[in-house]
């Protein structure tokens, strides 16, 4: 397997408004990308990949003269690998909202002059997905071979299946839910809090201050990392083990490497990461429920959809668990849908979708070559 080697961001400025859920408007924006393999003759190898919480376009290959630049799904994406760009044509989009480039909070409103701050609108998966097909109109792609997600990704590749049957053949949602439990909400509003509430948030105008609220980013990536992980691994990788031979008896320093491990998530985190992105993408998160426009009813929700299916989760996934992904097939199985299933006996918890697992890898690869043929034969 080899590796896609170096890659370079592509910008496309967007003078047309895109309307969003909320009934605000997003104006002047612009939308970053990037593209691995080529587009065949007739445009019917194209994947697109959404990407999760804090991922971004840059999916696959490194930046020239950046060490450790490497794409978050790498592993998957490459000449060779699962989803081979020897033989497709692979686009990630950030989305809007993001601090990875497309227009976000940290970009000037036009019709303000000043940074949007707090003040960028509240958007929604329905909005990203609005804002994809608008970047592959311009590239001339008509008709995606599949949509691919992981978590979030994966229901932005829902969500792909419902507002655009016609523009996908295939749905491959991996490690995702038709909707988020109450318990991730309360997960979501926890972290949310923790931002909010520090000092220097200034209720999201923390750029004109000078300022960032890295204790409160610090907490919410805490918050969140707990979540990514099972109980299995947190056990194997950490235990009891403590930062000392000794107790400290203090209440504050670290005392057990879980804490040390947790605070420099955290602290890489506050970095890099946009605090108004992490609440805008949460909310949105929150948000995502597609039945509700059914009544609640998933099987009427997926009537609308066409494409052939392919749904994985993983055993120790308490986030987003199995059982939400039999709730997707079961819906589909209900509409007579072409829909594939695979439940991964994995330790790795929500995460489990990033790595490098041989029994899901080999699903992806296996569905892939499948979808390869309908184009190659």
């Amino acid at each position: 397997m080899g590796s896609i080697g170096h890659v370079t961001p592509q910008r496309l400025n967007f003078s047309e408004a895109l309307p969003l859920r909320s009934g605000a408007q997003l104006r002047d924006y612009e939308l970053v990308y990037e593209t691995y393999g080529r587009l065949n003759a007739d445009k019917s190898n194209a994947v697109l990949v959404c990407h999760a919480l804090n991922a971004s376009h840059h999916v696959a290959g490194t930046y020239e003269g950046q060490d450790k630049s490497e794409g978050w799904w790498d592993n998957l994406i490459g000449p060779g690998k699962p989803l081979d760009t020897d033989k497709f044509f692979v686009i990630g989009i950030n989305n809007p909202g993001s601090c990875f480039g497309s227009t976000g909070p940290m970009h000037v409103n036009p019709a303000t002059g000043s940074v949007y701050g707090a003040d960028f609108p509240v958007v929604t998966v329905q909005d990203w997905v609005d804002a994809q097909a608008r970047v592959l109109d311009v590239l001339g792609i008509t008709q995606l071979a599949a949509v691919l997600g992981g978590s979030l990704g994966g229901m932005q590749a829902l969500d792909w299946s419902l507002r655009y049957p016609d523009r996908m053949r295939h749905c491959i949602a991996i490690a995702t839910a038709p909707s988020l439990s109450a318990q991730n909400i309360a997960f979501n509003e926890v972290a949310r809090r923790a931002i909010i509430t520090d000092p220097d948030f200034h209720e999201g105008h923390f750029y004109a201050h000078g300022v960032v609220p890295k204790r409160g980013l610090r907490v919410a990536r805490m918050i969140g990392h707990i979540t990514y992980l099972s109980d299995d691994v947190m056990e194997q990788k950490f235990g009891r083990q403590m930062r000392a031979a000794e107790l400290g008896y203090s209440t504050q320093d670290i005392e057990f490497q879980i804490e040390s491990y947790l605070r420099y998530q955290g602290d890489k985190f506050s970095e890099y990461f946009d605090a108004n992105t992490y609440l805008l993408i949460t909310r949105a998160l929150d948000y995502f429920d597609p039945a509700r426009e059914h009544g609640g009813d998933l099987s009427r929700t997926f009537a609308s959809a066409k494409a052939k299916f392919l749904l994985a989760s993983f055993t120790t996934d308490w986030r987003f668990s199995p059982a939400r992904s039999r709730e997707i097939v079961k819906a589909l199985l209900d509409n007579k849908r072409d829909v594939s299933y695979a439940e991964i006996d994995a330790p790795h918890g929500h995460d489990a979708f990033l790595l490098e697992d041989p029994r899901y890898h080999g699903v992806l690869r296996a569905y892939f070559e499948r979808i390869a043929k309908e184009f190659s034969a």
